[in-house]
């Protein structure tokens, strides 16, 4: 009975610290979308502000994959291709749509359809491998889609109907381009472990931006940003990039994917709640009303998912 007393007191104590990190890792990313809303509000565009983001996380990415690399096989030819495709499509591209289109939603908003991606997942799963869905998986994906439709028509009813469509649109793009990397990553994460697969293909994704950077805009536009874009930049890319990467992966290691995935539920209450505070984004019934049913849907699909 001590014994059993015992160990029930030691995964209680463990599970502790797995879920403040999954919460703070949750919350952390959230900021990303506040972040760039406030960037905007100094004249910087989406080219600009991406390449500074991803400059300043490259360091601590890279960092990350040697330090997962250690000891390891070295990459073959096909590892490379791999993970030169999924840094395009899950870290890139769909970095670039996401941060495109917070030019024109709100943020709340913008968590919300990415809140949808395990839906996309499951659907890929389905069009790739033929895994079967479920009834109730369905029944969450159809409620989790109303409640996004419901903030989205909130939005156009202000008057910003072509700008919200084109803003929504550009962020389902990209939660589309992420759950591809998702459902894309599976042999990957088995082969290279899943802190370097995310460090080496991250690093590839902040080379793009470099790249796409120089070639559409001068060097000189670098320079030209106000300097609270570069703070923010910096914060950006360190705490709520670099740092919740790490964080969530610790949970993960504590308390499993399963748990952590249901305490990254606070994300997007944490998101419309900084958009309110930081940002005087409207809190309006339709709002609540959409993020309920957003969390509720995604809450019942994936507990029947398992």
């Amino acid at each position: 009975m001590q014994a059993q007393a015992a160990t029930h007191h030691a995964a209680r104590k463990s599970l502790a610290p797995g879920l403040a990190l999954a919460t703070f890792g949750a919350i952390a990313f959230s900021g990303k979308a506040i972040i760039v809303k406030l960037a905007y509000r100094h004249g910087v565009d989406a080219v600009t502000l991406i390449m500074l983001r991803m400059l300043f996380a490259l360091p601590l990415f890279a960092l990350m994959a040697w330090w997962a690399g250690r000891g390891k096989p070295a990459l073959t030819r096909r590892d490379w291709f791999g993970v030169v495709g999924l840094g395009f499509s899950g870290y890139y591209l769909s970095s670039f749509l996401d941060f495109a289109g917070l030019a024109y939603i709100t943020a709340s908003l913008e968590r919300l359809i990415l809140y949808l991606n395990p839906t996309l997942v499951l659907l890929f799963g389905w069009i790739a491998y033929r895994r079967r869905i479920t009834r109730w998986q369905f029944a969450g994906m159809a409620v989790s889609y109303s409640g996004v439709l419901l903030v989205f028509g909130h939005e156009v009813s202000l008057g910003q109907s072509a700008a919200a469509a084109w803003g929504a649109l550009l962020v389902f793009l990209s939660a589309v381009s992420y759950a591809v990397y998702l459902v894309a990553s599976g042999e990957f994460v088995k082969r290279l472990g899943s802190l370097r697969l995310v460090g080496l293909a991250t690093s590839v994704a902040c080379l793009l931006c470099i790249a796409q950077f120089l070639l559409l805009r001068p060097m000189s536009a670098a320079f030209e940003v106000a300097p609270e874009v570069i703070w923010l930049s910096v914060l950006n890319a360190t705490l709520c990039t670099a740092v919740p990467v790490l964080a969530v992966m610790m949970a993960i290691e504590r308390i499993g994917p399963a748990m952590a995935a249901q305490t990254g539920m606070v994300g997007p209450m944490s998101t419309i709640l900084m958009g309110v505070l930081l940002l005087g984004e409207p809190f309006t019934l339709w709002i609540a009303a959409g993020t309920v049913l957003v969390v509720t849907g995604i809450f019942v699909f994936t507990r029947t998912g398992r």
